[in-house]
């Protein structure tokens, strides 16, 4: 039996984004960023289905691990790298490639005992002011990078852009001038995340790094991931469990900041927060019932969303109710929830089941 709230994931739609997004940087090697679930997606499913990516990017250590004890066998860049030795020592035994990005790591590498040199990247800051080695002091550690016994040669090298969603913005023209300033070594180059992809050809180099357009999604606020010729991987669905008509001036949900305007034919739909659903989405939300559009009225509660079905006289119980994906996109979704839709999609909880199709 189908559970009340659950997310059909559409593997066909991943493989055609990976093959937009490769086509956009012909020649470049593919990053997946996988990092967080994948995006909500599912870590292991989703590195299994790309099998033909020439790496794949996580946060941190432990994603990394489970990505090896489930097969993947393609490197796996850890993009905070290690905070201490042992997580070192773990990296180094599953084969992951840490990101330096702060001068102490050096000193852990340097007085580390691994038995063989480790593959790493060395992350530059240009402007992101986050993680990454400063420009002042990326020379020195560099040299004592190359020097060091216990990493592998040439040192691929990565920056992070900060405000690449913004197409008119004049930050990124300075990092990538910048980043090409200090970048001057054999390793290979890192730059591109899925704005840079899509929006910035400069910021092309031997490696790119889609994250949120692998799963069909754009990276720039007034865009979908359908204008940039990609697909929604996830679509998250319910059903209706109620409809019961109301009068003029009845409120709706806790608080009662809906009022019925009019005689209106509400419905009860089986998902809420505690599914993930956005609490702060707000009254006039579009969601889908039978592939028609209805406003969300009141609250967003834990396991329930209230729709005005006036305009929508055939719906009954137990009719399919879209939230996001096919037919609906998620940036929309997120700009009625004043959020973003990276947030969305990572927020889907576990009580939801994910339903994979082709």
């Amino acid at each position: 039996m189908m559970p009340a709230a659950y997310a059909e994931l559409n593997l066909s739609a991943l493989e055609h984004n990976f093959s937009t997004l490769r086509a956009r940087a012909p020649g470049a090697k593919i990053m997946a960023v996988v990092k967080a679930n994948a995006y909500g997606h599912g870590l292991v499913r989703i590195a299994k289905h790309l099998p033909q990516v020439d790496a794949f990017a996580v946060a941190r250590v432990d994603e990394g691990v489970h990505l090896r004890e489930a097969g993947i066998v393609q490197r796996i860049a850890v993009m905070e790298g290690f905070v201490c030795a042992e997580e070192l020592a773990l990296e180094a035994r599953f084969h992951l490639e840490p990101l330096i990005h702060s001068s102490w790591q050096i000193d852990v590498l340097e007085g580390s005992e691994l038995e063989s040199a480790v593959g790493i990247w060395v992350k530059v800051d240009t402007g992101m002011h986050r993680l990454g080695l400063g420009i002042d002091e990326f020379a020195a550690c560099y040299q004592r990078l190359q020097q060091c016994a216990k990493v592998k040669q040439p040192i691929p090298l990565i920056t992070h852009l900060a405000n690449a969603d913004v197409l008119s913005d004049a930050v990124t023209p300075r990092q990538l001038e910048l980043f090409r300033k200090v970048a001057v070594g054999p390793g290979e180059r890192s730059i591109a995340n899925s704005a840079g992809l899509l929006g910035w050809q400069s910021s092309h180099s031997e490696w790119v790094r889609p994250g949120i357009a692998l799963y069909g999604v754009s990276p720039f606020p007034d865009r979908t991931g359908l204008e940039e010729g990609l697909r929604p991987v996830m679509t998250l669905k319910t059903r209706l469990i109620a409809i019961k008509s109301l009068r003029t001036g009845d409120a709706v949900g806790y608080g009662g900041e809906w009022i019925c305007p009019h005689p209106t034919r509400m419905g009860i739909a089986a998902i809420g927060y505690g599914d993930g659903y956005p609490r702060h989405a707000r009254s006039g939300t579009p969601v889908l019932v039978n592939g028609q559009r209805v406003p969300l009225i009141g609250r967003v509660s834990m396991d329930m969303i209230n729709l005005d079905l006036t305009d929508c006289p055939d719906a009954a119980v137990g009719d399919t109710v879209t939230l996001w994906g096919e037919g609906l996109p998620v940036e929309e979704i997120a700009r009625c929830a004043a959020t973003i839709p990276y947030v969305l999609l990572c927020n889907v909880t576990q009580r939801v089941r994910m339903v994979e199709r082709q």
